[in-house]
């Protein structure tokens, strides 16, 4: 059993990176891989596939209705956005962008929340370096402040789903250490973005999507947290095995690997109900920070980077060394609070 998903583990890990037909379908490749753990655990059973199609329920209908809004309202987002850097102090602006963008993503999902980054750097048109470093710490912001509900992202859905807890649960396990970050994000912003226009920034296409675009996006989403139940369901045994009983500590920079990996696959190999308080803090808060140093770390990454064109390199010389301080910041945390 722990063979077999050792390997499935590891297919999940590096697949997506290595082989351009898993990365592009990923979410059918996480469900196959899902049944395959639950099969090897010997747990796949009626009342596991009635969880895994009742979890991701509640995030795919936030995304769907959050981009059918965000379909009607664009335009006169657009215009408000501009007005709005206008009408007060632009670095005031900026730091409201990320500090917003960051709570309400919660709400509105953090899938929506990095389209709506996207539009905000497109209507803006500031230099490169300064849209890049807007972009990366705006889903710092994102990252975090989605994983407050279980509608937010993927990777919170998958965290209340194993624990069986209720709806503000993450909120009061992370809320004290995740709200103050994303009000330093948005600090950060206004010291660290030079607001100077100009036509060569970053640039995406402001089409309006489909409403076919918008559902498949949503189907998708639904198909990867099904997939990640399945997969956390799975793991169980190799959990009880390998990593129930380690240091939080520990955890928390073994977590480090988010940066290269989707956090929200990570937290359904990691998390147990059986694992306290303490521990699971640590798993969240490791993979939360680190899934904003690189691309592939986290979903609102992911959008942003490929409808502006930002490469990797780009994205890693400004949010490595900001994911390493803010990693070691709360490590110190961790230790004196606990």
């Amino acid at each position: 059993m722990i063979l077999g998903l050792t390997i499935i583990l590891i297919l999940v890990l590096f697949l997506p990176f290595t082989v351009k037909i898993v990365e592009k379908n990923l979410e059918a490749f996480l469900f196959i891989m899902g049944i395959a753990a639950a099969a090897i655990s010997h747990v796949l059973d009626g009342n596991l596939f009635i969880k895994a199609l009742e979890d991701p329920i509640h995030i795919s209908l936030a995304v769907l209705i959050a981009g059918l809004l965000f379909r009607w309202l664009q335009t006169p987002m657009e215009k408000g956005i501009l007005g709005m850097s206008k009408a007060i102090p632009f670095r005031l602006f900026l730091a409201l962008v990320v500090i917003i963008l960051g709570f309400i993503s919660s709400i509105i999902t953090a899938i929506i929340a990095a389209i709506v980054l996207v539009v905000v750097v497109s209507v803006l048109r500031l230099d490169r370096k300064s849209e890049l470093r807007l972009v990366v710490l705006a889903c710092f912001s994102i990252g975090l402040g989605a994983a407050l509900t279980p509608i937010g992202e993927p990777l919170s859905t998958i965290a209340i789903s194993k624990l069986n807890e209720d709806f503000f649960y993450l909120l009061r396990l992370i809320g004290v250490d995740v709200i103050p970050a994303v009000l330093l994000f948005g600090i950060l912003t206004a010291f660290l973005v030079n607001p100077k226009e100009e036509d060569q920034g970053l640039t995406a296409s402001l089409e309006t999507e489909s409403y076919m675009e918008i559902i498949i996006r949503a189907f998708k989403i639904y198909l990867f947290v099904m997939g990640l139940t399945l997969l956390g369901a799975g793991f169980e045994p190799f959990i009880e095995k390998y990593l129930l009983g380690l240091s939080p500590l520990l955890l928390y920079w073994i977590n480090m690997i988010s940066a290269v990996l989707d956090n929200a696959t990570l937290a359904a190999a990691e998390i147990s109900p059986a694992m306290d308080e303490p521990t699971i803090k640590a798993i969240l808060l490791g993979l939360l920070i680190s899934g904003g140093m690189l691309i592939p770390g986290n979903i609102p990454n992911i959008i942003a980077a490929g409808k502006l064109n930002i490469t990797s390199k780009e994205w890693a010389r400004f949010g490595v060394p900001v994911g390493l301080i803010a990693m070691v910041v709360y490590f110190i945390v961790i230790i004196i609070f606990g």
